[in-house]
């Protein structure tokens, strides 16, 4: 098996709050993140792509391809946005990093153009990311 990988950036702000608790429970749990303004982060996102290299393209995906789809289906969206309000598929969640990464995966998984979606990898902060590699 073999695993390809594509990244991409964007910047993005959210507020982490639950709206079912307290505004001293969210400023507990949450912290800094919970400032009612909202902050912002410089995200990075791997997708990786599982599958066998094809022996006419020696391609596992055609990575312009592979761009395209994650530049249409993701980056457009969330690029300069917040993730409180503008998301269409993150309404509904806190906008943690693992939930970013499983609205991710809901955005790409039906539209790899080749190969199995296998991974997202998000990186809110340089020495903070998550791994998302669906349901078990």
């Amino acid at each position: 098996m073999m695993y390809v990988t594509r990244r991409e950036h964007f910047s993005s702000a959210h507020r982490l709050f639950n709206t079912a608790w307290s505004d001293e429970r969210n400023q507990e749990v949450f912290g800094k993140c919970n400032n009612a303004a909202g902050h912002g982060h410089n995200y990075y996102l791997e997708v990786t792509v599982a599958g066998k290299v094809n022996p006419e393209t020696g391609y596992v995906v055609d990575l312009k391809q592979l761009k395209d789809v994650i530049i249409s289906r993701v980056i457009a969206k969330v690029d300069h946005r917040n993730l409180n309000v503008d998301v269409d598929f993150l309404r509904g969640v806190i906008p943690t990093a693992e939930n970013i990464a499983i609205g991710i995966w809901g955005e790409l998984v039906d539209h790899i153009p080749q190969g199995r979606l296998h991974q997202v990898r998000l990186y809110e902060t340089e020495k903070n990311f998550v791994d998302y590699r669906g349901e078990a």
